[in-house]
């Protein structure tokens, strides 16, 4: 049975991710790309499906030892776990390290002190745990192929074959390492060259010393941002620039339930505002990525914008089910692919100009065609923004006129009319200046409850959303308009949980909700570390900073955060790590220390 959400920690090399639990099993791993099918699937089912493990040795069916301590090695991808047995303590050094040719998983077995046994077993299943590979020795190698897959595993300590399992069993004393290393390659190819674990391991160190070299932050919460950007260049495919939402697909929102998404794709939402957080933290080159990466994905057909691309900007991203998996805590179905690109979302267009705007303010080189992107898309908006949609949330319901949809169309028009008036593109300002005006218009009449002073979900609703949090930080009102307090101290009142965190919306529980699904489901961090931006913005900064702390402290021992926290198990669900949520902390942390330095 996989672990908790919470007992996963991430190792990547910018292309794929694996996660390895507390008791040394790596239970996810797709290959070669994070959107491939996984060799690894024991996170969604059990062993069968695929795992690695290496850890203490243990009798037959017991449960494997969790380690007792593990952390990073320092501003790194480098996983480090630690076991303390009868017999001594053992160190294990997972990590993959950045690809300059076949993709390796590389897990290092050091000796601390006594003598340790250990064992690695490992289960390869291609194609999300359903074909099981020809697994055979070529050499000192062994190699399991199943079509165009080959993982091939070299180590020096001897192997052994039994119940479709590749097992190592071996002895460490202090000082003395051993090296696993399994590397991916087109079964059709050479093999891949012999790995060289030591040397890959310095040159991964290497690289995110020198990457976090380059942040530009150095306030209080300096440790937790660190982490939340290496996490999300981590989810950066290094080959085009495209940021996947997640490494993983179906970890429930609900355990048991039927909230079950594959996030291992590109948001242009999610990726917008991740590139806004690195452009903030001195990351220039990613958001140049980024940019070119939306500019080859949109091509020359932005009227028709997908809300989510592929990682090298594919358009088709069918939805499936897989029915040989029996889910993370049976939480079914398990999906692949996501039907929600053929939604209408019209934030997008925001999300996207601003991203593209907040470029520009900081310096990156001008790329005219970004500029005349941006035009266009804003051409499209003039036609379609009166037209209901599916909104942030991706509702699977009926479309309605979301106001926060609205609001970023709003943004797209207002950030358009700057990047014309600082007279680097031409463009119809009055008219745009009319159409900012009408959107305003439209969304303060039509969006706002008097009676309860606050803004709602949609036109006509009284449901709340956790999306209009975002009104001020988008310059839509000022923080302290009486609409703004009003809507904050309003989804305090009825979206909040009773530790404080914020739902995204109502639920409906076993019938069908405002989403057009049922079930329930956590907490949203992403909403939550909103609320704190907003609490700063009114002025609220100690009620801001404590909310804040309290979300630091839902992070699992390494700082990786998921997309939800249920209130009532008290444990992370959803897809993990989520960028949607290591943003946010990002971005709350520079507004609580710039509030700090300004005396809020």
């Amino acid at each position: 049975m996989a672990g908790r959400i919470e007992d996963y920690a991430l190792i990547g090399d910018m292309q794929t991710a694996a996660l390895v639990c507390r008791d040394g099993t790596a239970d996810w791993l797709c290959l070669p790309r994070f959107d491939s099918h996984a060799a690894f699937a024991g996170l969604l089912g059990a062993e069968e499906h695929g795992f690695w493990r290496i850890g203490p040795a243990h009798p037959s069916g017991a449960v494997p030892p969790r380690a007792d301590r593990r952390r990073y090695r320092g501003d790194s991808l480098v996983l480090e776990s630690e076991w303390d047995t009868p017999r001594g303590t053992v160190r294990v050094i997972d990590f993959m390290p950045p690809r300059d040719g076949a993709p390796q998983l590389i897990r290092i077995v050091e000796g601390v002190s006594g003598r340790v046994p250990m064992r690695s077993a490992l289960r390869m299943r291609f194609s999300y745990g359903r074909v099981v590979p020809w697994v055979h020795k070529v050499g000192d190698r062994t190699v399991a192929v199943a079509g165009p897959d080959s993982v091939w595993l070299d180590t020096e300590a001897d192997t052994f074959g039994k119940d479709l399992t590749t097992y190592s069993d071996f002895t460490v004393s202090p000082g003395e390492r051993v090296a696993f290393t399994i590397s991916w390659q087109p079964s059709h190819r050479e093999p891949p060259a012999l790995p060289d674990p030591e040397g890959s391991l310095e040159a991964t160190e290497d690289f995110w010393r020198e990457w976090v070299g380059h942040c530009t932050y150095h306030g209080p919460y300096r440790d937790a941002v660190i982490r939340s950007l290496i996490t999300l260049k981590a989810l950066t495919y290094a080959p085009t620039g495209g940021i996947v939402a997640a490494p993983t697909t179906s970890l429930p929102e609900e355990i048991g339930g039927v909230r079950n998404w594959d996030y291992r794709y590109t948001w242009l939402r999610d990726a917008a505002i991740t590139l806004s957080s690195l452009l903030r933290t001195g990351y220039r080159e990613e958001a140049r990525a980024w940019r070119e990466w939306l500019l080859r994905a949109v091509a020359g057909d932005p009227e028709n914008l997908q809300i989510m691309y592929g990682i090298a900007g594919e358009r088709e991203l069918g939805e499936a089910e897989l029915p040989w998996l029996p889910g993370y805590e049976n939480s079914v179905p398990v999906r692949v692919g996501n039907g929600a690109a053929g939604q209408l979302q019209l934030d997008v267009y925001g999300e996207v100009t601003e991203a593209l705007h907040l470029a520009h303010m900081t310096g990156l080189a001008r790329n005219d065609y970004a500029s005349l992107l941006q035009l266009r898309l804003i051409g499209y908006l003039e036609d379609h923004w009166t037209e209901p949609d599916e909104g942030i949330w991706e509702v699977r319901g009926p479309r309605r006129h979301f106001v926060h949809s609205k609001v970023m169309a709003w943004v797209a028009v207002d950030r358009t009319i700057k990047l014309i008036e600082s007279g680097d593109v031409d463009g119809p300002l009055e008219r745009w200046r009319e159409l900012r005006d009408d959107i305003h218009r439209d969304v303060c009449e039509r969006g706002y409850d008097k009676e309860r002073n606050t803004f709602t979900q949609s036109y006509g609703s009284r449901e709340l959303d956790a999306s209009l949090l975002l009104i001020p930080q988008m310059g839509f009102l000022p923080p302290d308009d009486k609409r703004v307090i009003g809507t904050i101290e309003a989804i305090q009142r009825e979206l909040s949980t009773p530790d404080g965190f914020v739902l995204r919306y109502p639920t409906a529980g076993h019938e069908a909700g405002v989403d057009g699904l049922e079930g329930d489901e956590g907490a949203f961090l992403a909403c939550s570390f909103w609320l704190a931006d907003d609490l700063a913005m009114i002025g609220r900064v100690d009620e801001a900073r404590q909310l804040f702390e309290k979300l630091l402290g839902l992070r699992n021992d390494l700082g990786l955060l998921a997309e939800e926290w249920d209130p009532h198990l008290k444990r992370q669900v959803g897809n993990f790590p989520q960028a949607f949520s290591h943003v946010p902390l990002i971005d709350t942390a520079l507004r609580l220390t710039a509030s700090s330095a300004f005396g809020g």
